[in-house]
């Protein structure tokens, strides 16, 4: 049997924005609840704060910030933390966007997006609410970047239909 080679390109839709102000005002309020957030970090070992604030369809907004643990593994993104509050407090209802924003001890602008694990979880909801979440991510100040899915951050993902 002979094999041959298939090449493809993936091309990812995404928007960017200068600044916060850009945003329309439903994000602006999610963004700055993820800024809040990102100030009540617990960083200690690393000094990397994030924030992430989760919008619901029902109009609610949960928030997580990163927490660290002197055992590295039993620590938790901020993005783990919102969407994991947003499904324990309103376990039916659609997560529409999630905004988070991340900065070292000396602040950057570059736009922070999420984790490899953070990815996967946030697809585990997205796949399980059959919608799309949007995601919106930012440094500690500057240029926002907006993906409409999180399959344009992980589009190989793995679901439970692989199990």
């Amino acid at each position: 049997m002979l094999l041959t080679k298939m090449e493809r390109q993936l091309t990812v839709k995404y928007t960017i924005f200068n600044s916060i102000d850009e945003l329309p005002n439903a994000m602006q309020k999610l963004m700055s609840e993820a800024i809040k957030a990102r100030e009540n970090a617990y960083a200690p070992y690393s000094g990397f704060k994030v924030g992430a604030a989760v919008r619901l369809q029902n109009g609610e907004i949960c928030i997580g910030s990163n927490q660290e643990n002197a055992a590295y593994p039993s620590g938790l993104c901020a993005e783990r933390v919102a969407i994991y509050q947003a499904s324990a407090r309103f376990p039916n209802e659609i997560i529409e966007a999630i905004a988070l924003t991340g900065t070292a001890t000396e602040p950057t602008e570059q736009p922070v997006s999420p984790c490899g694990a953070c990815r996967q979880s946030l697809s585990e909801y997205e796949i399980r609410q059959n919608q799309p979440i949007s995601i919106y991510f930012m440094g500690a100040c500057g240029k926002i970047i907006q993906v409409y899915s999180i399959k344009d951050l992980l589009p190989f993902l793995f679901d439970g239909s692989l199990l």
